[in-house]
């Protein structure tokens, strides 16, 4: 087995760490494998990769795609440090508005899956960071729906000083989580 699958308190959402084989060359792992994934009852099938860089203190998020265009994501971090934040918005779920916040850094090579109809976002810990993710389906404008980070109903400890934040315009002027419209899951 090359991976450690680690259920979190949210239905779905899985911590995945890789088996990292090292020695005074370096290291060498797998960062997906498609039997192991549908073994461990992850069964998206992934069509598209992104990845971005960002320094200290950035907050991305807390986006996702809505109805048919919702996306599933695999994520983890190539350089540096980030806390990665998935929330629950299943308006069906136990665990409607909870959230999983797990830091992933090139030094552990944790990865997060989030299933679709969740809020991602991320804070960047360390200078900069290299941030790269799978998809399973193709992004659409009209979809796109988004909540404050700093919405308190979520109560996310980003881990960055207020005065160090950084965020996009649209992240800041975001809904709140009472907006999030009711999608039959």
């Amino acid at each position: 087995m090359s991976f450690n699958f680690i259920k979190t308190n949210i239905n779905g959402v899985y911590i995945i760490e890789p088996k990292i084989f090292k020695d005074e060359r370096g290291y060498f792992f797998e960062s997906y494998n498609e039997a192991e994934f549908i073994k461990n009852g992850i069964t998206n099938r992934f069509i598209q990769d992104n990845q971005s860089k960002s320094s200290y203190g950035v907050i991305r998020g807390l986006h996702c795609q809505l109805g048919q265009y919702s996306q599933a994501k695999l994520v983890r971090v190539l350089q540096g440090k980030v806390l990665d934040v998935a929330v629950d918005i299943r308006r069906n779920s136990p665990t409607f508005g909870k959230h999983v916040a797990v830091e992933l850094s090139d030094e552990n090579m944790r990865q997060l899956f989030i299933p679709r109809d969740f809020l991602h976002g991320f804070s960047v810990l360390s200078d900069t960071a290299v941030f790269a993710y799978k998809v399973d389906n193709f992004y659409n404008k009209e979809s796109e729906f988004g909540i404050r980070y700093d919405d308190p109903q979520i109560g996310i400890d980003w881990k960055v000083p207020l005065n160090k934040v950084l965020t996009s315009e649209k992240d800041r002027i975001a809904k709140g989580l009472k907006d999030v419209p009711y999608n039959g899951r």
